[in-house]
């Protein structure tokens, strides 16, 4: 019996690849997440493991999150033990009898929104009721300009907010923010960029009264020690932000070269991710799974391939690519 390709709505789980093909000796490379692959090089003071999370410390940590993403003084913001958690308390927060999830996007806004609401998935942004919009997309990288979200947030809605922006991977592209506009609640990723996805750590931005909502929610102590720390010391690196930008840039040029020699057409994407189209994405899927590459794909798209960044790895990535289209067209002549 041959093995099924994996219907899980997310990449990052190598207990998945493990189902599909024997775990290669290398170990995996998993390409299945948008994830930077230089991580920030953190430091864990002893205390912040020793003690519980100071107000204080909490204190630099939005101080330092305010001037990276540019929030302006009139606006809250509150972290959160990854956006995953916030968008979880989105429905409770901001009620709405109708929602529209601008996508095809990351599964789990329609997912939290349709217990409380009547939910839509739509391509373009409605002329009415609360919508939410991935900016840059997930998985397909297609970015809203500012002035456009703008004008869909200034129309009324409930509590003042018109329009959720997940800004998940807003740091490589922060001339698109919203942070802080009327009518508006932006989420902010933190792990993606800075390559620390464990460290779960995400931010909120909106109104003052909706985010003190959305702290009473999530309770005291909600971000650990280690994650304050972390994340204070990062998003206050601007010398490491900008230089990594320039890096990412860089790679993902070098990427699209691999991928485009393997014959494979890039549609879309950012600087951590890229979407390929193929005739059979499953098939590769499962190819590269065979070299110990994981990738992910989906169920609604089946031509639709995301890669993520390899970075030093891109030999690999491209040796797999070279030994899979050759093995397609010795099985093709073979016919």
């Amino acid at each position: 019996m041959s093995p099924t390709v994996s219907a899980v709505p997310h990449g990052g789980d190598l207990a998945d690849a493990a189902r599909l093909a024997a775990p290669p000796k290398d170990g995996w490379l998993d390409l299945s997440t948008g994830i930077n692959p230089h991580a920030y090089p953190a430091a864990i003071p002893p205390e912040a493991l020793t003690r519980l999370p100071q107000r204080s410390r909490l204190d630099a940590l939005l101080a330092a999150a305010r001037t990276a993403y540019a929030v302006p003084p009139g606006s809250g913001i509150v972290a959160a033990p990854g956006t995953q958690a916030i968008i979880q308390w989105l429905p409770r927060l901001v009620p709405a009898e109708r929602v529209t999830v601008v996508g095809p996007t990351y599964a789990e806004h329609a997912a939290a929104w349709r217990p409380h609401a009547a939910t839509a998935e739509a391509d373009e942004l409605p002329a009415e009721g609360l919508a939410v919009v991935v900016n840059p997309n997930n998985p397909t990288g297609r970015v809203h300009a500012p002035g456009t979200l703008r004008a869909a947030a200034t129309r009324d809605a409930p509590d003042g907010v018109a329009l959720i922006v997940d800004e998940a991977f807003g740091d490589l592209a922060p001339e698109a923010s919203v942070a802080g506009a009327p009518g508006t609640l932006v989420l902010k990723s933190f792990g993606k960029f800075f390559g620390l996805p464990g460290v779960r750590l995400g931010f909120a931005i909106g109104a003052p009264d909706v985010m003190g909502r959305l702290s009473a929610a999530l309770g005291p102590w909600a971000v650990s020690g280690p994650a304050i720390e972390i994340g204070t010391a990062a998003l206050a690196d601007a010398a490491w932000i900008a230089t990594m930008r320039r890096q990412l840039a860089d790679e993902r040029a070098a990427l699209d070269a691999v991928l485009g020699a393997a014959g494979l057409t890039v549609i879309g994407g950012t600087d951590l991710f890229r979407l390929v189209e193929c005739r059979d994405a499953a098939g590769l899927h499962r190819a590269l799974a065979r070299h110990g590459i994981w990738t992910r794909r989906f169920e609604h798209a089946p031509r639709w391939l995301r890669i993520g960044f390899p970075g030093a790895a891109l030999p690999r990535l491209a040796a797999a690519l070279e030994a899979v289209t050759h093995a397609s067209i010795a099985t093709r002549t073979q016919s």
